[in-house]
């Protein structure tokens, strides 16, 4: 049986998560290009295409500037892509009733349904940060394949030694011949 835990200050205070549960970031940036990819395509069918099309841009847009392993433009980390989310979901919302643009009742249905599964796939995802990678200087020298000054020393000393061993055998070979 999974073990419910607590989440972090300054999460969802206190909200259950069950522990393990939580959605890989890069999964949840796929699942955003999806989502603006149908609210671009339902704008194809829709008699105002208008908002479903500007909000399905905006939530491509989102999931682009994100830094993670599918973003076209990595611009903002993970923490500030959290809040940006929130955002979208209060702009589809808002887009769904707003006065300025005509959205019909299939839109409007549209756009909060998105906005319902944003907030299921947010509340779900994994927005932690991957540990930066410091390359320390000797993992640096094992990767260039240039040897360094002791390795080149020994094989100098060697070829040197193997030189000498290989004179003094013909030298001896030359005298026991003669």
């Amino acid at each position: 049986m999974p073990r419910v835990v607590r989440r972090r200050a300054g999460t969802l205070g206190g909200m259950p998560v069950i522990e393990g549960a939580q959605r890989p970031f890069w999964m949840h940036q796929v699942v955003e290009y999806l989502i603006g990819l149908v609210l671009i395509g339902a704008a194809f069918q829709a008699p105002e295409p208008a908002v479903p099309a500007v909000m399905g841009v905006v939530v491509m847009g989102n999931a682009a500037i994100a830094k993670g392993p599918v973003s076209a433009f990595p611009m903002v980390g993970r923490q500030v892509h959290r809040w940006l989310d929130v955002m979208v979901m209060a702009l589809l919302v808002g887009a769904a009733f707003q006065p300025m643009f005509e959205v019909d009742s299939t839109g409007q249905l549209l756009l909060c349904g998105i906005a319902f599964v944003l907030l299921f796939i947010w509340l779900n995802s994994d927005f932690s940060e991957k540990a930066a990678r410091k390359v320390n200087k000797s993992a640096l020298r094992e990767s260039i394949a240039r040897p360094e000054s002791e390795e080149i020393g020994r094989k100098a000393g060697r070829a040197v030694g193997r030189g000498v061993n290989t004179a003094k055998r013909l030298g001896k070979k030359l005298k026991d011949e003669q």
